[in-house]
């Protein structure tokens, strides 16, 4: 029973999350498809069989289905929850139904509809982030080196305590916070950074040294320090008439952390093993949920940034694939082939489940033997 309980606490949690992501998700398809005057026959959160639902006026069925790990929108003329088109049905379509359908709608039209998901994940992180900052703050550590931890590299280098880092390998640092964002990926490297000191502007290499270290859930990583330290972190309260810019900064900055990560693991300068899924987000779900809303509510923007930043991947089963199909097609005038196609979304299938069990292979070895 005790472990029953435990498991509770990590499963709803992420449950509730995951769950309200993907309606943000689905939901921003669902407007742009109405707006564009696109039937839609199903908007499920879950897949599998139907728990409960119900139709509303325009003939949708609005349900949730047995297994909650994601979601869908079904438009007239899609073959499957993945939006792949029914070839066969839309050449049998009357007048009115093609009206109706997705891909009888402008190559425009429908990359608007593509990308109204991704986009409604970004919008929710943005007014999430906007709303903390605007009542807890920011946070925000000036980037002043403090002090040096024992063996510190940085001190080796020649860092002195008072120097202001203001820039890394061309990246500007505003914040304390920026230094990890940008030194973690980059062990063994050699890195240029610029300081003031005192008013000297001066320019020092360093090479970051590969340490574990353990985060405040007892997670072991492997990351790139410079062993330097800054004073103790705060938070800065925005103006709600400015928040919504640093939200947005804050968006777009954890989109390119991420996309340099993979980038990183792609080339083989970084290993896979930080690849998580399901479990790994269960488990942080439960973990940061008894934190408090503050810390829930963070995690939901985040995940809300990498939900919508995923789906932009060119990968067909994907927004993105959906999208660089809409494009070859506006910039070509025609659309690709149906096999053409067909050979896009197979592909986008394999790829999409290799990487599931990576990342659930990830997760166990994550979760339960280390």
């Amino acid at each position: 029973m005790d472990f029953l309980i435990g498991l509770g606490w990590y499963i709803i949690p992420f449950l509730i999350v995951l769950s309200i992501l993907v309606f943000v998700h689905e939901l921003g398809h669902y407007l742009v498809a109405r707006y564009n005057g696109v039937g839609v026959d199903v908007f499920s959160i879950g897949f599998g069989p139907e728990v409960f639902g119900w139709h509303d006026k325009a003939g949708t069925r609005w349900k949730v289905s047995w297994f909650p790990l994601g979601g869908y929108v079904k438009m007239v003329g899609d073959a499957d929850a993945a939006s792949t088109p029914d070839h066969k049905a839309l050449k049998k379509m009357d007048t009115d139904t093609r009206s109706r359908s997705l891909f009888y709608k402008t190559v425009w039209q429908r990359i608007a509809v593509s990308a109204a998901g991704p986009v409604a994940n970004y919008l929710f992180a943005i007014v999430l982030f906007a709303i903390l900052f605007a009542t807890i703050g920011q946070r925000y550590t000036v980037p002043v080196i403090q002090g040096f931890q024992t063996g510190s590299v940085a001190e080796k280098a020649g860092f002195q305590v008072g120097d202001r880092i203001k820039d890394i390998n061309g990246e500007q640092i505003d914040r304390f916070e920026d230094i990890p964002a940008i030194v973690q990926a980059q062990a063994g490297n050699t890195l240029q950074v610029v300081v003031d000191r005192n008013g000297h502007i001066l320019i020092l290499s360093v090479t970051p040294i590969l340490t574990e270290i353990k985060d405040h859930f007892g997670h072991v990583h492997k990351v790139g320090l410079l062993g330097i330290k800054g004073s103790e972190a705060g938070f800065i309260k925005r103006d709600w008439w400015n928040c919504w810019w640093y939200a947005t900064e804050e968006a777009f900055s954890l989109s390119w952390q991420t996309l340099k990560a993979l980038g990183q693991i792609i080339v083989g300068a970084k290993s896979a093993d930080g690849l998580g899924g399901p479990l790994r987000i269960a488990q942080m779900s439960g973990e940061i949920a008894q934190s408090g809303f503050i810390a829930l509510f963070w995690f939901m923007a985040l995940l809300s940034v990498n939900l919508g930043l995923i789906n932009l991947f060119p990968v067909p089963m994907l927004d993105g694939g959906h999208l660089l199909f809409y494009f070859i097609e506006a910039v070509r005038g025609k659309p690709l082939s149906e096999k053409a196609q067909e050979w896009g979304f197979r592909l986008g299938f394999g790829l999409i489940i290799g990487l599931m069990i990576l990342a659930t292979w990830n997760d166990i070895i994550h979760i339960f033997f280390k």
